[in-house]
C-alpha cells in the first residue's frame, strides 16, 4: 500500500519517513473540544462501503486532506481520520455464525500507517451484525492502546441474536455504550493515553435507546454522530431530531455526508451553520 505523506515531506512515496506519534498531539491531549474531526468512513474490500475505500489508499488520503482542509480555514484545527470498518457485517453467518467478518489485523495496521503518515487518528468501526460490540471491541485491544487509534459504534448492524444485517435496522442501549466508554477510560488511565474519541452513529430516534442515561469520561470524547442520507432540509431536520431532547450536554456532536446518496451534498460552510456545530464530520 502507497502511503501519501503530507505537504512539506519530500517525496510522497512509499518509504519515506512518517512523523511521530506525537504530531497528533503536539499542542494538546484533548481532541475536543480544541480541535474539529473530519473523517472518510469505510474499508478497502469494497468502494460501495464507504469514500475510504474509493481508490488507492494514497489518493484517498490526499483528498481526505484536501477536505479537512476546507474545515480548517473556519478558525478551529482540524484532524483528518480515518474510519475503517474493522468489524463488517454480513447478510450471511460468516466463518463465526455471527454474521460478520473481522478486518485483518494487517489491513488495520496498514492504515494505521497511512493515519500516522497524514497526521491523523484511525477510528476503528464496530458492525457486529450477531456479535456483541464489548467483545469486538476488546478484540481491537492492542490497537486501541496506541494513542492516536479510536473507535466507532455502528448500531444500525447490530442485530441481535436472531437478526440479519441489511433486513433489520439495528440499535444499541446507552449501557452497552457506556461499558465501552468506561473500557476506553481504563485504557487511557492504565496506559497514559491522550483522549480517545467514541463515536456512536445514529439515524432514527431509537437507534440509541435511553440516551439520556449516557456518560461522559473525563477523558473520552463520546461524540453523538447524526447519519442518514438526502437532501440538506431533511438532513438539517434529521440533525435537529436527533439532537432534541438534548443528550448529555458534554456529549459531542457529529453529522455525517453521502459523497453519493446525498442529494446536493452540503459544503463545509453549510454544515458548520448548524447548531450545536459539529465536532466530527464523517464523509462516506
Amino acid at each position: 500500500m502507497g502511503l501519501f505523506i503530507g505537504a512539506g515531506n519530500d517525496g510522497g512515496s512509499e518509504g519515506a519517513g512518517e512523523p511521530e506519534i506525537e504530531d497528533v498531539f503536539a499542542e494538546s491531549d484533548r481532541i475536543f473540544p480544541e480541535r474539529r474531526v473530519v473523517a472518510f468512513y469505510g474499508a478497502p474490500q469494497d468502494e460501495a462501503l464507504g469514500a475510504l475505500g474509493d481508490g488507492k489508499p494514497g489518493e484517498v488520503a490526499l483528498r481526505l486532506r484536501q477536505q479537512a482542509d476546507d474545515y480548517d480555514r473556519a478558525g478551529r484545527p482540524v484532524i483528518p481520520a480515518f474510519e475503517l470498518i474493522a468489524t463488517i457485517a454480513n447478510a450471511d453467518p460468516g466463518e463465526n455464525g455471527l454474521y460478520n467478518t473481522p478486518q485483518p489485523d494487517d489491513v488495520i495496521s496498514e492504515y494505521l500507517k497511512l493515519a500516522r503518515a497524514n497526521g491523523g487518528l484511525l477510528l476503528l468501526d464496530i458492525q457486529p451484525g450477531r456479535g456483541d460490540f464489548i467483545e469486538e471491541v476488546e478484540r481491537l485491544e492492542e490497537f486501541l492502546v496506541e494513542p492516536d487509534v479510536g473507535l466507532a459504534l455502528d448500531p444500525e448492524w447490530n442485530v441481535g441474536p436472531e437478526g440479519i444485517p441489511g433486513e433489520v435496522i439495528g440499535s444499541v442501549d446507552a449501557d452497552v455504550v457506556n461499558e465501552v466508554s468506561d473500557y476506553l477510560q481504563t485504557l487511557v488511565d492504565e496506559n497514559d493515553l491522550p483522549q480517545k474519541l467514541l463515536v456512536v452513529h445514529q439515524f432514527t430516534d431509537d437507534m440509541i435507546a435511553n440516551k439520556e442515561d449516557l456518560l461522559s469520561r473525563p477523558d473520552v470524547a463520546v461524540t453523538l454522530n447524526v447519519d442518514g442520507f438526502g437532501d440538506r432540509p431533511n438532513k438539517v431536520a434529521k440533525y435537529e431530531d436527533l439532537r432534541s431532547p438534548a443528550p448529555p450536554e458534554e456529549l459531542s456532536a457529529g453529522f455525517k455526508l453521502f459523497y453519493e446518496e446525498d442529494t446536493g451534498l452540503m459544503t463545509p460552510q453549510q454544515d458548520l451553520g448548524l447548531r450545536p456545530q459539529p465536532d466530527l464530520v464523517i464523509y462516506e
